[in-house]
């Protein structure tokens, strides 16, 4: 269900601008590995659930030795990935994403709450040239050193309203019902590497 206060984001592999970080990563600035970084969505369609993934992912994670944070990245619509080709011309349309007017989704965090390996992080997420307020929850790693680099990785979930952000195309179905959900599930697991 859609918490129409505030919309519920998943957040692996949006940009991220944070106000406290979880003090298992250490200061420094951390960079996105796109090999092992994934965001995706999911929304119920007619009798089954429509998938797609967003690449690349651009994110950069700067903590502060205070244990501030600033986690900054985002995807561009051309890279939305579905499994039909034709339908992927559909979503980069005004229909959906409005590629042409708006190339790219964003999100800009305001806060990161930590008990554990639980995270939450609350933020601005931008499609289709819209704001709104989102919140993803979701856990954090431990840091760990792998082919010379220390690393942490981030896995967000969210859900939100489609609809808020402009994105209204449907088709009628028999009953009154609608083919496209409204309600829209993002994930993202965003790995970094420390610079």
């Amino acid at each position: 269900m859609i918490d129409e206060s505030t919309t519920k984001l998943d957040l692996r592999g949006f940009e991220l601008s944070t106000a406290t970080t979880p003090a298992t990563i250490p200061a420094g600035t951390w960079n996105i590995d796109p090999v092992h970084t994934y965001a995706g969505f999911a929304v119920k369609y007619i009798a089954g659930t429509f998938r797609g993934s967003f690449s690349p992912i651009d994110a950069k994670l700067i903590v502060a030795e205070d244990g501030s944070a600033t986690l900054t990245g985002s995807a561009p619509v051309s890279g939305v990935k579905v499994q039909e080709e034709n339908l992927s011309g559909h979503l980069q349309s005004p229909d959906f994403f409005d590629a042409e007017r708006a190339p790219r989704i964003t999100f800009d965090s305001t806060d990161v709450s930590v008990t554990g390996e639980d995270v939450t992080v609350t933020g601005d997420l931008t499609i289709k040239g819209i704001t709104l307020p989102v919140v993803a929850r979701g856990s954090v790693s431990e840091t760990t050193e792998y082919n010379g680099a220390e690393r942490v990785s981030l896995n967000l979930e969210a859900e939100i309203d489609r609809t808020k952000f402009g994105i209204n195309w449907n088709a009628p179905l028999s009953g009154g019902k609608q083919a496209l959900a409204n309600a829209v599930t993002i994930t993202a697991e965003l790995a970094f590497a420390k610079e």
